[in-house]
């Protein structure tokens, strides 16, 4: 056999391996992906103590987290990683965020503080360990995870509103409520609005066909509704208004563009008070019947009190959060901590707080640089649902799937080149 066929045969078995490896690191990352966001706490609950007082402290982490943060050292050291222009930038990023968090996991659990780590680590550390994973995976897998995703949640908007119809619900669900409603996937309403409005800026990213992209979310808003979130389904109202307007249509002339906007406007508006009566006379909107400012509003509001019965060292280094959940049951009469600043405040104490919070708008604002208009109308959605409650204070899978969404459609634009110790333009690679 000559030299040059058993080079060529090398580099073909090299090339087929490399294929097999890369396959097989998606799967995982899938499977991994599933798991985080589809096992709810009530449902992992019912396997070790992962919500309910008492277990072991390694038990306090999700499953799922455990997965995907044992496949970042796979995938980026079972094969070789290119990455070039914009995704330099991003991996870096990520590659920092996760770095200082890090640190100050350790630091929290040097200092005796372990218990304030859970949702650090659950919702925000495997979010960047996610987002390394995803770079890690060539352009085509990366999208093919994005649309996983997107199907996970269009599944769990199918199974709201059939448990919204039938008022039966797929999983468990632990939370007292005084109306029934779905959790889908999602493991509670508010969450599955929120997924569910989210989401909804993204489906135009995808290569589906135009009419499955106007399905899909139609599924998605309608889900919003049937989940009872109030504030995802009204800035959803304005994210449908605000894809139709802000985002460009390339494949038109500009004077084509405002005609074809208008009337699609028009169109919208009109099949949006239709779809409004039809909602209202199913009782998808009962949620509005006490008006926005319920009780539940109220709680989220009136939460602000408890630091009439706190010193102010307890609120610049923090205080035992199941102190604080005490004087709010006794003094305010609420039931939980609806809000994320108070949570991270008592969590962190100021100190801390403040920092992490800004880390955490640096990441988005530097996972949104060069992306499409679409994904700064969903993270900007995601964020007005999501801080009217206590979502980003707690053990929640919903920031990985922002930022497996923001990742998953990144495409290679040109960056600021990376650059050598010499100054020479190089292409980042791991292997």
């Amino acid at each position: 056999m000559s030299h040059s066929a058993m080079t060529a045969g090398s580099t073909g078995d090299s090339a087929q391996r490399a294929h097999a490896v890369s396959f097989a690191l998606f799967l995982a990352t899938f499977l991994a992906l599933a798991v985080r966001i589809t096992v709810s706490p009530a449902l992992l609950d019912r396997v070790y103590d992962y919500v309910s007082q008492g277990g072991a402290f390694y038990e306090k982490i999700h499953v799922g987290t455990y997965l995907l943060v044992l496949l970042v050292p796979v995938a980026l050291l079972s094969r070789p990683v290119f990455l070039r222009g914009e995704e330099i930038v991003k991996f870096r990023d990520l590659v920092r965020f996760t770095g200082l968090l890090g640190l100050l996991i350790v630091f929290l659990v040097g200092t005796g503080r372990a218990g304030a780590i859970g949702n650090l680590v659950d919702t925000y550390f495997v979010a960047g360990a996610t987002g390394l994973i995803l770079l890690a995976q060539n352009p085509s897998y990366r999208r093919l995870l994005g649309d996983a995703v997107i199907l996970i949640n269009l599944l769990s908007a199918a199974m709201g509103l059939f448990e919204a119809t039938t008022h039966v619900r797929f999983f468990p669900y632990s939370e007292g409520e005084a109306a029934f409603r779905p959790i889908g996937l999602a493991g509670h309403p508010l969450t599955l609005g929120l997924l569910c409005a989210t989401t909804m800026a993204f489906v135009p990213l995808t290569a589906w066909k135009p009419w499955v992209r106007i399905a899909a979310m139609l599924l998605l808003f309608v889900a919003t509704a049937a989940a009872g979130a109030r504030l995802a389904l009204i800035v959803a109202t304005l994210e449908v208004l605000a894809l139709v307007l802000i985002v460009p249509w390339t494949s038109l002339s500009r004077p084509a563009e405002r005609k074809a906007k208008l009337a699609v406007l028009i169109l919208v508006t009109f099949a949006g008070a239709a779809l409004f009566a039809v909602l209202a006379a199913g009782g998808l909107l009962s949620r509005f019947s006490e008006g926005l400012a319920d009780k539940n509003v109220l709680a989220r509001t009136n939460i602000y009190q408890v630091f009439d019965y706190v010193g102010w060292q307890d609120v610049v280094f923090g205080r035992d959060i199941t102190e604080i959940t005490r004087i709010v049951n006794d003094k305010l009469h609420l039931p939980f901590i609806e809000s994320a600043p108070v949570n991270l405040t008592f969590q962190l104490g100021l100190v801390l707080a403040i920092p992490f919070a800004l880390l955490v708008a640096w990441l988005i604002l530097r996972l949104l640089r060069r992306q499409p208009r679409t994904a700064w109308i969903g993270t900007a959605v995601f964020l007005l649902a999501a801080l009217s409650n206590n979502t980003l204070s707690e053990k929640t899978g919903v920031v990985t799937v922002l930022v497996v969404l923001l990742v998953a459609y990144l495409e290679a634009v040109p960056g600021p080149p990376a650059r050598t110790p010499a100054g020479r333009p190089r292409t980042l690679t791991s292997s």
